[in-house]
This record gives structure tokens, sequence and C-alpha cells, in this order.
């Protein structure tokens, strides 16, 4: 019996760690109002007012002399046009007001399942689902495009940019001049790549230069991307670096400062990067990897907008001398091969949680296989299949203790029936019952416990792969990330529920015998919201367990 109270222990957390997932999505804590007239005077820019100055190496000290660092203007209307851009992965719109990327579509994953022409929308200008990309150069003490009350308007020599046929590459270059001040801002775009480059190069007048690059990332929480409403997963700002590794800074964290210096950003990081991720896409910000910088956020309550930012130490131009700030934005989907190569982590967006160094092999062995079957669906079949042989030895270990305590449990009743309430002697006619028939109680709890990561890790997998996402299987099974149109696949997992309920052996508490009789509706009805990719796991796995179970079942029984 002990198999089955643990079997019903593990269903039931299970069942709790998804509503608790998607009350915290639905109901979680908000962020704190930030009261405006408690923020110094370089917060209400969308900088912390502790950012210190930092002297560049290999140059003077003269940074000393310079005031407190400077902040993004304010985002105060000005007339710019806007410069659309369009290459063979991305197609987005540049407003020449500050440079910022407003708006940006993926041109190889549409909006949903059904409408193919409709493009996803990444970023947005829309008060609805506002998600925007910013950067540009700020100075206290010299003159800059973005140190004023709004932000400086750029030129551009055309409207529109394309990456035409047989080119690799495409660069957009905007200029802004100020008395003998220049910068370009130059966005380089490539083929097949989610990557863009971002420099600004800064052109001294007759006097030195000095001042900081900022780049930040501003958003309203998302309304709904059209995934599944019951699954949670997180949206919100990631920071990483070699030191802080892996650290969420979600939209509560945005609204409350202190909890920078909690997780150590209180203090520049070295290289990195700052992201913000939703289900499947991301938008990060990589700076060059030998360039500390020092993060911010803020939470502008007026607008319920957040902001994720880094700004980077003063630099020194040489009066009539060139200076240039680089940095990369990543906007796309989160597809771990080509975050790998772009920085250190920012695979880690892909987030397996605890159980990352089983979901990785996991992952690599389900893209085996869809290179040889080319179909998502069939690819998670023969992993389930993969895992279920791997694990074959410890599941007969469990299935044997099961079906050894189904044959004995006539006995187990009459023992029952014949000590009635006196619990000792009931234990200790069932201890001898064990010996004799060599029956471990808990020899099918341990291999279920020991399956339990990898098959937990199996789940993070199939709902956090972009790969999923619109991917076809067969028949009505066309988007393995919605849920099944047609509910078929939830009732097949359901039915396979009761059929192993049937191969255990029954509870002797009624109480227990209750719970597990409803559990097989219980289970159906929370997998009608599940993505179907999921579903179809619960469902190869639950009938290669039946098969499996079946088989040596009746051989116990024959023997």
């Amino acid at each position: 019996m002990e198999n089955q109270r643990t079997l019903l222990y593990i269903s039931f957390f299970f069942i709790l760690f998804l509503m608790y997932q998607a009350w915290q999505e639905d109901y979680g804590p908000k962020p704190v109002a930030v009261v405006e007239s408690q923020i110094p005077a370089a917060e209400k820019n969308g900088l912390t007012s502790d950012v210190p100055d930092a002297a560049i190496p290999g140059t003077t000290n003269t940074e000393s002399n310079i005031s407190a660092v400077a902040a993004p203007a304010e985002e105060v209307p000005a007339p710019g046009k806007i410069i659309k851009v369009v290459t063979d992965l991305l197609e987005l719109e540049i407003d020449t007001n500050g440079g910022d990327v407003r708006q940006l579509y993926l041109r190889q994953y549409p909006a949903n399942a059904e409408e193919d022409g409709q493009l996803l929308e990444l970023f947005s200008s829309k008060a609805e689902n506002f998600h925007i990309a910013q950067s540009g150069i700020i100075s206290t003490k010299s003159i800059a495009p973005d140190s004023g009350k709004a932000l400086s308007i750029y030129k551009s020599v055309q409207d529109e940019y394309r990456l035409a046929e047989g080119n690799d590459e495409l660069k957009v270059v905007l200029s802004w001049q100020q008395n003998d001040v220049k910068v370009e801002k130059i966005f380089t775009f490539k083929r097949d790549s989610y990557l863009i480059d971002v420099e600004h190069i800064v052109t001294a007048g007759k006097e030195k230069w000095f001042g900081q690059q900022y780049r930040q990332l501003k958003r309203t929480e998302p309304s709904g991307d059209g995934e599944s409403s019951f699954i949670y997963t997180y949206t919100g700002g990631v920071v990483y670096n070699d030191e802080l590794k892996y650290e969420k800074v979600d939209f509560s964290d945005m609204a409350d400062k202190s909890h920078l210096a909690d997780i150590g950003l209180n203090k520049r990081m070295q290289g990195g990067w700052l992201a913000m991720i939703q289900h499947y896409f991301l938008a990060a910000w990589v700076p060059d990897q030998n360039e500390k910088n020092k993060i911010y956020t803020k939470y502008i309550e007026q607008n319920g907008q957040y902001i994720l930012g880094m700004v980077s130490p003063i630099k020194e131009i040489a009066a009539g001398e060139q200076g240039r700030f680089h940095s990369q934005l990543v906007v796309g989907p989160k597809i771990q091969g080509r975050l790998e190569e772009i920085s250190q982590g920012l695979e880690l967006t892909v987030d397996y949680g605890v159980l990352t160094i089983i979901a990785k092999p996991l992952f690599w062995l389900l893209k085996q296989y869809h290179g040889i079957f080319d179909n998502w669906g069939w690819a998670i079949i023969f992993l389930t299949l993969t895992v279920k042989l791997l694990f074959y030895k410890l599941s007969e270990t469990s299935y044997r203790s099961m079906a050894r305590m189904r044959k004995v449990a006539p006995r187990m009743k009459a023992m029952k029936e014949r000590f009635g309430d006196d619990r000792q002697a009931m234990s200790q006619a069932m201890m001898k019952m064990y010996k004799e028939e060599k029956i471990n109680p808990l020899g099918g709890c341990f291999p279920i416990l020991v399956q339990m990561p990898v098959f937990i890790a199996l789940y993070w997998v199939l709902l956090e792969s972009v790969e999923m996402r619109n991917a076809p299987f067969a028949l009505w099974i066309q988007n393995l990330s919605a849920q099944d149109p047609y509910y078929i696949l939830p009732v097949i997992m359901g039915a396979t529920m009761f059929i192993q309920q049937k191969l255990n052996p029954a509870p002797m508490d009624p109480m227990q015998q209750k719970i597990f009789q409803f559990m097989p509706i219980m289970f159906t009805v929370f997998f009608l919201f599940f993505p179907s990719g999921l579903v179809l796991y619960w469902v190869v796995n639950n009938t290669l367990s039946i098969i499996q179970q079946w088989v040596i079942t009746k051989r116990i029984e024959n023997s």
C-alpha cells in the first residue's frame, strides 16, 4: 500500500505545483507603486542615482572632476520619422527620435497557427503590450544626443532599408550633430541572424569629450501572447554575468530597487548581459564583455512601464578624435544553439530551472529525433520511448513489487477483516507475510522517485522549447504548443490512467480508493488546457507503462 500512497502524494503535489504556477501568473504579488516625488533627479530619468564615475582603463583621472552620471532623457514627443528595416528574419521600425527600435516583427513566426499572414509582434509602441529597445549617448559635461529634456532627432539618408538578395549584411546609419560634436548611430543586420550590432561613433569637437552609453529595455506587463493561459512561464527581466550567473529581476523587483542590492547589482558588472524574456522569445542587450556596466531599473507608475538597463563607464575622447561605443541587441526566438554562439549563459533564457543539467541532454536527443523524422510529434514519441527504455529495469522493479502486492491483496483484505482495528497485530501479520513472500513494500517507490526528475525535466523541455510552437504533428493535431482542439488526447490520457489503476493493487483505505477513482477524471480536466505536445508525451508514457506493467503482472500472477 506504500506504493499507492507514494503515487498519490506525487500526483497530488504535481497538481498543486501546476495550480500554484497558474495562481502566480494571475494573482501573484504586483509591483508596489513608486512615488515620483521621492525619487532623486537622476532616477526620474530612468537611472539609479548611485551610478559612480569610473575611470576607463588606460586613461587619466580627469573623470573625477565630472559631476553625477547623466541619465537618458525623458521621453518627450518630438517630430521624428520612422525608418523601416526589412531583413530575411526581421521587420522593424526605428524612430529617428532617439534611434529607438519601437516596432519589431519576426518574419519566420506567425502570430498563431491559424493566421499565417500575421507575423508575431515582439516590439510594439502601442500602450497595450508596449515593448521597445533604447540606446544612446549621455553626458553631464559634454554635448550628447540624449542628455537634454528630450531625445534628439537623428537624420537618415533614406526612409526604408532592405537586405537585398545576394547581400549578407545591411547597415542603417543615423547621424546627429550639434555644434562641432558628431554622433553616428549604426545598426548592422546580418542574414539569417537575430543579432543586431548597435554602434555609436562619437567625434569630439575642439574640446575633450566625456560621455557614456546607456542601453535599456522598456515594456509593460503583457496582456497575453496567445499561448495557453493555464501554463505559467516566466515573463520579466534577467541579468547574467560570470559572478552573478542567472538572476531573475521580475516586474515587482524593478519597482523595488532595494532588490538590486540584495542580488549584488549595486556595483558595476563585468560583461554579461540583460534581457526581457517571455514564453519562447526574448530581447537582450549584450555589451562588450570587457566593459563594466551599472545595472539600473525603474517602474513608471503613470503608464505601467518597466525599465531594465545598463550604463557604461565614462569614456574620454580627445579633441578632434573619435570614440566608439558598441553593444549587441538580440531579438527573437529562444533557440538554444543560436544563443550559445552569441554570449555565454544566454541559452539559460530557455528556463529549465534546477533541472537544466537533465533537460539539456533530453532536448539534444529530441533534436536528433527531429532530424530523423522532421516532425516534432514523432520526435516526442521516440524520445519518450528512449527514456522508458533507459529506465526499463527500474520500472520493472517497481512493477514487480506492485504485481506481488496485487497478488497478495486478497490475503491482506482477509487480514483486515480478521484483525479489525488492532493495527499492531495487523502490522505484524503484514510484515510476516512480506517476509514469506519476499515482498519489499517500498520496492515500487524508489524507482518511481528516481525517475521523477527526468520526467519533470522532460516536461520543461516540451514546455520551454520554441521549436514546439505552432509545430504540426498529424491528423487533428496541427499545433503542439496549443491545446487539443477536440480534447481527444486528454481523454485518451485519462483512459490510460484508469487502465493503470486497474493494474495496480487497490488501496485498502476506502478514502484512498475514492481519491484514486477520481484522479483520472481530475487529471483529464487539467490536461484539457495543456499544450498537446505535453499531453502526447503523457499518453505515450502511460501507454508504454501499461504494456510493461501488464506483461510483468501476468508473469507474477502465473508464477
